[in-house]
């Protein structure tokens, strides 16, 4: 690989492609830990954490992953090593569940249309506030909050509103609802557990202008009539007791649900059915206008990565259940909050009348603590929620003995037969009568053998990093080893609610601690939070504690924020909802930002300028040397420069960016630190700062993380996605310094080698410092489509025959393709990619020499199915071989596309996006 590109060694291949003026090799890390020892080292932390039974509820709740689901899908590669699903032909399995998940939902709120899906609970209902007010096209700024909502729901709900001029106003709807409110937000049930007959209430809202946004819980909905029935607008929720662990505080899925007339403002990515080239139903992503790489300064969010992994382990949940065992589910949670509720009434303490699963206790006059202490004694942990009253919440994993002991707390020994015997209903007349869930697929799969198969058949339709490499550029699609998995399954890290006393959690604040300071050694910042539980997240608290440094100057006027042309759309997306107006800088003919424009608005904005986002290296795949004066122009003109550490794959162990000018990044774990991608989520985005910014960290009111004078809660959790922080851990655990800086250093040297193996063949558009790329190579095909009419989609779709995920398409500029080898493949697979681009020039040239028109070509016609080949009469001037093995070697190694090119505008025409009626499998 060096002598192909002319350098003896991989140390002088590095120093040439990164400019001295930022070269940092300092790393001070541990020394690398064995697989062994790495997790002897993390069975050590999890077994700090104290595993009691969990009553505290507020979301979060005990539940049982089938082991099918478990073993299938959470442990399996195939599902977690997958992309996003943009490329829809390699991604129908995942789409096809994904569709499941939007089904599910859709139906069990009550709603039109639902999407898949959002990061957590808080975080939804914010987007929610934040599609209301836009819908409400400036009639009012008050959004009505119900104080009886989840905590921490509220806490990200504050956070939000400040930047985008929201007034929130919190209290009883009943009561303090004043009539110049552009929406309400109810919880049902309410986080006391409390359920209400809205019906009127929804309707005088409705009357008055303004939207109703409903708080739910999909398992309290199998029982419950649907917020959909009574007047819901919008309805949001997170599906984490549908199998997926607590993981003390997360991933776990939201969602939204919107009523058809809101479906295009709906955030969060919506899969859609469409149909192929040849009219066999296919599903891919719809509507895609309303998402931020679209929409960038104009977008109301900035999702990007979500939740996708457990989204699927939801609706796997779901599948498998179906809605009677939901229900069952559902009933046997209620029965045992009945019973627990007649016992304590038979004992004169209050209770709230109308519940599913959550109780509010009234334990005497200040008491509340003595009662919870008691309960911890005997292995439970109650919610503590004020002086004089606990809440307990029941749950799949909750027991018969559950409710003895915890009667047994309150003096109550009672016979259980004659509690369950005259124990009423909470449900208060609210019982669900519609049908849900009645779609063949969530009554096809109840069978372990059944949904083995059925899973095993999804996972076959789909391309992840277990069948190749996914080249996409700005993405990193690196290995996620084994080892580092494991971990995240263990009880002691799974099943911990984010809401325990910390002294049950030593193991975790321990980790915390650690990936914290190694972080802060690898980025050279002062201070990390680990709270943004995705990279879209961490750009926002990033700019917010710019946001918070200027106010605590008295100059809380700056709100310009100076950003490239060619950034990623999260960006201006991210800077919109910070409240900061978004200034364009324009970009050379290299890739790089144009210094003298920026300088020219950095001077002009003077006055007000808030910070810049600038991605390094560049998002052209180049380290620009002009990075250190880009950060001296923005501070001298009082602003912050915001690095965006999309790339920071190609800086470990060679460059620090918060000791060559940088005042705050956001860290991928997702990318750079080995978690999985999911295909879509879970990410993980930390924000690293200098220290006159870690005063403006986040913080978050039900726990002692981060800093008093913090910006609030940007997620619902105080740590954020706790759950899979040990796989970075454990990623740099193993690693080292040595390792981490050696993978850099690899990851320049395949972008680089496929850069030279592939330039005589496609001009290789921006080049940084002695023709060198960086972690990434942009591909120029704008001259072949000028010339032959093949577009990049038609390279994408053809490298699907090959059985090759496409790279990233028409980013940083149209009509290119931008690759990211990542460090994790070897020179076979990187052979494997390029002999397939070099074999699909071949095809283009024989259509630029006129041996056959574009339209007739293998590339128009890209993928073909086995079913396309199949046939009896063969009418294209191609051979069927060269259709199906353009390269001898798939003779043995074939991935067959189960769909040919799914037609998009058809998709955008006709939008569907719940499961097709079961006419439509005929």
């Amino acid at each position: 690989m060096l002598d192909l590109l002319g350098y003896a060694t991989l140390e002088d291949l590095v120093t040439q492609a990164v400019p001295s003026s930022i070269r940092d090799d300092s790393l001070p890390l541990p020394d690398a830990l064995s697989e062994v020892e790495a997790l002897a080292r993390l069975s050590e932390l999890a077994d700090q954490n104290q595993l009691l039974t969990s009553l505290i509820g507020m979301g979060y709740y005990g539940t049982t992953t089938p082991g099918v689901v478990a073993r299938n899908i959470l442990e399996n590669p195939a599902w977690y090593t997958a992309y996003t699903p943009y490329q829809p032909e390699i991604s129908q399995g995942r789409l096809e569940m994904l569709l499941n998940f939007q089904t599910m939902v859709a139906d069990l709120t009550g709603m039109d249309i639902a999407n898949a899906s959002l990061l957590d609970e808080g975080t939804a209902a914010a987007e929610a506030m934040a599609l209301a007010h836009r819908a409400a096209k400036g009639r009012s700024d008050v959004f009505f909050v119900d104080s009886d909502t989840h905590p921490q729901t509220i806490a990200v709900l504050e956070t939000r509103s400040v930047p985008l001029g929201i007034k929130l106003i919190i209290g009883d709807p009943l009561i303090d609802r004043p009539d110049d409110i552009f929406a309400l937000l109810r919880s049902y049930p309410g986080s006391s557990g409390a359920l209400h007959d809205d019906g009127d209430l929804f309707a005088s809202v409705h009357e008055a202008g303004g939207l109703v946004v409903v708080a739910t819980d999909l398992l309290a909905l199998t029982l419950v009539r649907a917020p959909g029935e009574i007047g819901a607008d919008i309805v949001v929720g997170s599906s984490q007791r549908f199998g997926v662990p607590m993981g003390f505080g997360g991933p776990h899925a939201a969602f939204m649900a919107v009523t058809t007339k809101l479906q295009r403002s709906l955030p969060g990515r919506l899969v859609g059915v469409s149909v192929d080239a040849v009219g066999r139903r296919a599903y891919r992503l719809t509507l895609q206008t309303r998402e931020q790489h679209i929409r960038r300064e104009r977008a109301t969010s900035n999702i990007c990565t979500a939740q996708v992994l457990l989204a699927i382990i939801a609706a796997a949940y779901g599948v498998y259940h179906g809605p009677d065992g939901l229900a069952a589910i559902a009933g046997r949670v209620h029965g045992l909050s009945a019973v627990l509720a007649e016992g304590l009434r038979r004992a004169g303490h209050a209770v709230n009348k109308a519940f599913f699963d959550t109780l509010t206790v009234e334990v005497g006059s200040g008491r509340a603590v003595e009662v919870l202490e008691a309960a911890r004694k005997v292995g439970i942990n109650l919610r503590p929620v004020d002086e004089d009253r606990v809440a307990m919440s029941f749950d799949e994993t909750s027991t018969v003995e559950t409710v003895r002991l915890v009667l047994r707390l309150f003096g109550v020994e009672a016979d259980l037969h004659s509690l369950v015997d005259s124990a009423p209903s909470g449900l208060a007349g609210l019982e669900r009568t519609s049908d849900f869930m009645t779609h063949p697929v969530f009554h096809q799969h109840r069978t372990e053998t059944e949904m083995l198969r059925y899973l095993r058949h999804l996972a076959d339709l789909d391309i992840g990093l277990d069948r190749s490499m996914i080249p996409l550029g700005s993405c990193t699609m690196k290995l996620n080893a084994t080892t580092e998995m494991i971990p995240i399954t263990w009880p002691r890290f799974a099943n911990l609610h984010p809401f325990v006393p910390l002294d049950q959690a030593n193991g975790y604040l321990e980790l915390f601690a650690e990936l914290e300071a190694w972080l802060v050694a690898i980025t050279g910042y002062d201070a990390v939070s680990l709270q943004p539980n995705a990279g879209s997240q961490g750009e926002y608290a990033g700019l917010l504690a710019i946001r918070g440094y200027h106010a605590s100057r008295g100059e809380a006027f700056r709100d310009v924020c100076l950003i490239p042309a060619s950034a990623h759309g999260t960006n201006p997306a991210s800077a919109t909802m910070a409240g900061m107006r978004v200034v364009v800088v324009a970009t050379d003919d290299d890739g790089n930002i144009d210094v003298e424009d920026l300088r020219e608005k950095a001077a002009g904005n003077a006055d007000t300028l808030a910070a810049i986002m600038v991605t390094y290296p560049s998002t052209h795949g180049v380290f620009e040397e002009s990075i250190q004066e880009i950060c001296e122009i923005v501070h001298e003109n009082g602003g912050q420069v915001y690095l965006d550490g999309a790339n920071l794959n190609a800086m470990v162990g060679v460059a620090r960016p918060g000791k060559f000018g940088a005042d705050v990044s956001h860290v991928n774990l997702h990318k750079t630190f080995a978690i999985p991608h999911g295909g879509g989520g879970p990410g993980v985005g930390p924000i690293g700062v200098g220290a006159h910014l870690a005063p403006f960290l986040p913080n978050h009111p039900l726990a002692a993380s981060g800093p008093e004078t913090g910006m609030g809660a940007v997620a619902s959790a105080p740590w954020g996605s706790a759950g899979i922080l040990p796989i970075s851990w454990a990623y740099i655990a193993m690693m080292g310094a040595e390792g981490l800086a050696e993978a850099t250093e690899v990851a320049i040297l395949n972008a680089n080698y496929v850069a030279a193996r592939l330039t005589d063949h496609y001009p290789v558009l921006y080049r940084g410092p002695g023709g060198l790329v960086a972690h990434e190579c942009v591909l120029d095909l704008r001259g072949i489509t000028e010339e032959t009419g093949v577009t990049v989609d038609d390279v994408a779709k053809r490298l699907i025959d090959f059985g090759i995920h496409a790279p990233t398409m028409s980013f940083p500029v149209a009509g290119t393709l931008m690759v990211e080898p990542t460090e994790s493949e070897a020179l076979v697979e990187l052979d494997r990619f390029c002999d397939a681009m070099i074999q699909i020039k071949v095809e283009i040239d024989a259509i630029a020499g006129g041996d056959l028109a574009h339209e007739d070509s293998p590339l128009a016609h890209a993928p073909h199915t086995a079913a396309d080949l199949l046939v009896a009469e063969w009418d294209r001037p191609y051979t069927r071989e060269q259709a199906a093995y353009p390269v001898p070697s798939l003779q043995a190694r074939k991935y067959w596309s189960p769909v040919s090119r799914v037609d998009n505008a058809y998709g955008d025409r006709h939008i569907l996006c719940s499961c097709p009626p079961i006419e439509a499998y005929e």
